[in-house]
Formats: structure tokens, sequence, C-alpha cells
């Protein structure tokens, strides 16, 4: 199939360019310098051109504090260009996947968030990642949402290469143990994005690696993983403010991948050894 990856370049893109050439796919990928997603005009020239089969959106305005100040390019970003790329995909008939974010819910809940459960963002992030799912959504009947959280892979900035900095640096670091989730890794969740887009399963998914920790027990696996010698202080979140709230709780549930016939993605732990053991390479 012809692929047309949108952010190719970045954290998540470039395991999903990499896992379409696994899979002998024609992956086509662009950036900001290649196309502008927030020019309408310039979305439906390149889709146009290209026709692809499959759209996989994963470019998107992903700096959470910063877009509480940029609320509008953010938007641009987040939902108008989803909107563009959507009414492009409709024309050439292609299929289209966007990947959207465990911020559209407001982490109040004891339970994994279901796929149906009521939205509720806390901030200007999540409500712009929530406008791309509803403009997807009022353009196209059929779609893939894939919500993820707590992103790491190799090819960009995250929480793993942090903390191993940070560790390597200091010995000793802070980390808020009252915010829960699930990490995934760029290479499973580019693994199950591809599995999806070959079906006709549409819908809106939840993927992220299975189990659950909260920041603080993410560290201290990493640094165990490492065999680092770093000391982890628990911090609540009101000892490290930040301009964007953060969602408590992050869990999502996943049981949609498994009755969908779809692989779920591994453990988290298992899941940050391939990660480390891919680092050394």
């Amino acid at each position: 199939m012809r692929v047309v990856v949108t952010g190719a370049a970045g954290q998540l893109g470039q395991d999903v360019m990499l896992e379409l050439a696994r899979k002998n796919h024609e992956a086509i990928g662009t950036d900001r310098t290649k196309l502008d997603i927030t020019n309408e005009a310039d979305v439906f020239a390149f889709i146009g051109e290209v026709k692809p089969d499959v759209i996989l959106h994963c470019a998107a305005y992903t700096n959470v504090d910063a877009a509480e100040e940029n609320e509008e390019l953010a938007y641009q970003i987040n939902a108008s260009g989803t909107e563009y790329l959507a009414k492009a995909a409709a024309q050439v008939g292609a299929k289209i996947l966007y990947v959207s974010t465990d911020y559209v819910f407001d982490g109040t809940a004891s339970e994994p968030y279901e796929v149906n459960q009521q939205t509720k963002p806390l901030g200007a992030y999540g409500r712009t990642k929530l406008a791309g799912e509803e403009l997807l959504q009022k353009n196209l009947k059929e779609f893939f949402i894939v919500r993820t959280a707590w992103v790491f892979g190799i090819h960009g900035n995250n929480f793993v290469k942090t903390m191993l900095r940070l560790g390597a640096e200091r010995g000793e670091v802070g980390v808020v143990h009252d915010q829960v989730g699930s990490p995934t890794y760029t290479v499973d969740l580019a693994r199950f994005m591809v599995e999806l887009m070959d079906t006709d399963k549409y819908g809106i998914y939840h993927a992220t690696n299975s189990g659950v920790c909260s920041w603080y027990e993410f560290a201290v696996e990493i640094f165990k993983q490492a065999v680092m010698n770093v000391t982890v202080n628990p911090l609540t979140s009101d000892q490290f403010p930040r301009p964007a709230a953060r969602p408590q709780y992050s869990v999502l549930n996943k049981n949609k991948i498994k009755e969908k016939g779809l692989t779920p993605l591994r453990d988290w732990k298992e899941a940050l050894a391939a990660y480390l053991d891919e680092s050394k390479r």
C-alpha cells in the first residue's frame, strides 16, 4: 500500500516509517518542510497528487506546557490540520489514522478509561487534540483514532532519556508519584498502527503498553534496568508545578484491541528493556 506519514521526522513517525518499510509498504514521509498541514490548499494538492491508500497522521503540536500560551497554533496543527487531511482523504478514498492522546480525559477516574467514555480535557493540548478527533469524525464515516500516552522511543526527547541523563549527571532525581499511567514504546505503537491500517476495523482505540505505573515507579524501573545507582525521591504534583495541568490518572482500557482480533502491546517493562537494548546499538 501507498502510505503517507505526517510527522515522519518525529519520535513516533520515524518508527512508523521503519515499520512500513519492514512490511514492504510504500511509505511517503512528510514533515513541516514538505507539507504544511495547516494550509488547506497545500494538503489537498499534496494528497491529490500522491493519492495514498492510507494516511497515518502522526504530526502534532505536543508541547503540553507551551500549548497553554499558544493554543491558536496548537489548534491549527492538531485540529485544523487534521480536518484538512480528513477532507483530502475523503476526496481520494484514503483511509486515515489519527494519533490522539490520554489528555482528552481529565484524569479523575479510578478505572481505566473506555474508548467511549466522556472526554473532558484539562488544558489546551487536550482540547486541541480532542477537536482533531471531532473534526475527523465530522468529515469521515470511517476512520481510525488511536489514543496513546507516555510515549518514548529512540528518535526523540522523552522521559526515559531525561531520567538517564539526569541520573548520570546528578545521581539523584525527584519524580512525581501521584500521576499514574502506562508507558508506550514507539516501536510497539508503530506496529499496532500498521497492523490496524491493514484492516477495516474502524473506530477509536486505546493503545499503550500493558501494565500501570506512576512516573516515580517508571523512573525507578529505568535505573534498575540501566543498572544505575540513582536515588529517586517521590514528589507530589504540587511540588513540581507546571504551566499545564496533567491528568492524575491516565490509564486507558485497551480491551478493544484484543476484542477486534488485533495484537495487544507487550508489558511496559519488557518494552523498556527493548528500548534500552535498541539505544545501545
